[in-house]
């Protein structure tokens, strides 16, 4: 058959990404335990293309994948290896996104459920040096101190975002970066809480109240002591319980 992907093309464009995106895939995240935790990913392969290529086997992005279902720094690397051999390409690159479910107990009852954390992996291949970022997005409360301090009664508090993306040498677990997080904020969230839990919850956040400023700052004095970070960015948004916008704040660091 007819190979049109290995035609010449006489525009003579270099592409930086070719590839594949949003293909839903299981694979496996290994836990702070050290074992093997099944997820959907949605993930993306790609390779550079070489001007005068007319297209990239697309199929060969799937072939590969097929053989690399668990997802740590060593897989990582022998997948883009793979990518950029079968491909005939100088980069490869990849990302990997998938919901992670930590269990956690209620701080009173110790009930235990769920809660979901959005993950990120990205990779890149280029000639023997290899880039992986891991960015963790946890959810916690934020109680505003400006309220608490003007207010006779209350002080407004609301679901906060944090996300923490690490450039790094070696890998880190995701329960961990998580902690750095809750340990930031006013108070962690929680799937399941009864109401000696929910009494908690609420001291605790009105007993530690936080802008978002405060959160990204508390952030990054925890990701400066991590070992084999590269480096940082550290974003907080606080989806706001009585303004109609959002409170953002970012930091970014380097070693």
């Amino acid at each position: 058959m007819k190979d049109v992907q290995n035609e010449k093309d006489s525009r003579n464009i270099y592409l930086h990404q070719v590839g594949i995106r949003g293909l839903k895939y299981p694979v496996l995240i290994r836990d702070r335990r050290g074992k093997t935790v099944p997820v959907t990913g949605e993930v993306s392969l790609f390779a550079d293309l070489e001007g005068d290529q007319k297209g990239t086997h697309m199929s060969r992005f799937v072939e590969v994948l097929t053989k690399y279902n668990q997802m740590d720094l060593r897989t990582i690397r022998h997948l883009l290896e793979e990518i950029r051999e079968r491909l005939e390409a100088e980069s490869s690159f990849c990302r990997i996104d998938f919901d992670y479910y930590i269990w956690k107990k209620a701080p009173v009852t110790g009930g235990g459920a769920y809660l979901a954390v959005e993950v990120e992996y990205n990779g890149a291949l280029r000639g023997d040096e290899m880039d992986f970022e891991m960015t963790v997005r946890t959810p916690v409360t934020t109680l505003c101190p400006c309220s608490k301090e003007i207010s006779d009664y209350s002080a407004h508090n609301q679901r906060a975002i944090v996300s923490i993306t690490l450039r790094t040498d070696r890998y880190i677990w995701i329960e961990d970066v998580c902690k750095i997080a809750e340990e930031a904020s006013s108070c962690p969230v929680y799937s399941l809480l009864k109401r000696p839990d929910e009494k908690y919850v609420t001291e605790k956040a009105y007993d530690n109240p936080r802008f978002v400023e405060d959160v990204a700052r508390e952030v990054k004095m925890q990701v400066d002591g991590l070992e084999g970070v590269k480096s940082y960015i550290i974003e907080v948004e606080s989806m706001e319980s009585i303004h109609n916008h959002s409170a953002y704040a970012k930091v970014e660091g380097a070693r």
